[in-house]
């Protein structure tokens, strides 16, 4: 059996032994759609996953706590474009505040450590567990988030986005690629702060992917630092939690019920040392460090890096 061919489908045929007729399955091979270069996808779900002994707590609490979350994230909505009109400073640190409130009013405590460039062009990097990850890295910094299409018509977070003035892409045309990679470089030349998910996808967290390289050709055409960003979430012992991982068929419902009644969530979000314009050769080294920084690696030499020209040492 060709490994090209992932799907089975049946059919029936006919067969006439002794001029009796019956009706046998026979398999067909069935070749599956090729997936698209933008298409990245992650092998987590729900069902094998995301833990279902976790500690949980009472309903009336996590009512509660998703209550005080609408009570927080509706004023900050309303109020987007006026606190728009602040200048710079003044308008970073409401942001930053109000992202780590929401967070914490869901029943997550935020742990920061570490702090980006306050200002100029910057392209920050994490890899990609929950829908929590977004206001985790504007609590960091705010930025212009990367996004795909479809979330500009999604309920609550559309308008978000919309108002965010976010970076949507299409992911279903390869050839619009160019055009996302110069805006982005654009909007990096300009001063602002671009947030991406490089893996394309959401992974479980005790799992993850690689970062793909066509963003960090817009760092590297816009000549503008990369931050990378290491995100985890762990219970109050210190263990690995996967309760906010936002993967597979779960509905945005269903995973937020999943954040506000778990008990004693912790978020870790670790600034890690930014990677200075011009200091990686190409794209390909420049995703490779990234993602060793967000996984808390030890950050390579340039002798380990491919592309690199510099004479090694014994």
């Amino acid at each position: 059996m060709s490994a090209r061919f992932g799907v089975l489908s049946l059919r029936t045929v006919t067969a006439f032994p002794r001029a009796v007729t019956r009706t046998v399955p026979r398999p067909v091979l069935v070749a599956p759609a090729a997936p698209s270069a933008w298409l990245p996808t992650a092998p987590c779900s729900p069902r094998t996953c995301v833990e279902a002994s976790a500690p949980r707590t009472v309903v009336p609490r996590a009512l509660l706590r998703f209550g005080t979350a609408l009570i927080v994230l509706i004023p900050g909505i309303l109020l987007c474009r006026l606190v728009g009109r602040l200048p710079a400073g003044p308008r970073e640190r409401l942001v930053r505040g109000w992202c780590r409130a929401v967070v914490r009013a869901l029943g997550v405590r935020v742990r920061i450590t570490g702090c980006a460039p306050p200002e100029g062009g910057l392209l920050l990097v994490a890899h990609h567990v929950s829908w929590l990850d977004i206001p985790l890295l504007a609590a960091v910094r705010p930025a212009r988030m990367l996004a795909k299409r479809e979330v500009r018509g999604w309920p609550v977070a559309g308008a978000i986005t919309t108002r965010a003035r976010t970076l949507f892409i299409d992911r279903d045309r390869l050839r619009a690629l160019p055009g996302t990679v110069a805006a982005i470089s654009e909007a990096l030349r300009a001063g602002s702060a671009v947030a991406a998910f490089p893996e394309g996808s959401t992974w479980c967290g005790r799992a993850r992917g690689h970062f793909r390289r066509a963003v960090f050709q817009a760092a590297l055409d816009a000549g503008v630092p990369v931050q990378p960003v290491r995100l985890n979430y762990r219970t109050a012992l210190g263990a690995a939690s996967t309760s906010p991982a936002f993967v597979g068929e779960d509905s945005l419902l269903t995973s937020v019920w999943r954040v506000v009644t778990a008990r004693g969530l912790v978020a870790e979000v670790e600034v890690r040392p930014p990677l200075a314009p011009g200091r990686l050769p190409d794209r390909r080294a420049l995703a490779r460090a990234a993602q060793q920084e967000a996984e808390g690696a030890p950050r390579p030499t340039p002798d380990d890096l491919p592309g690199s020209r510099l004479p090694s040492h014994p």
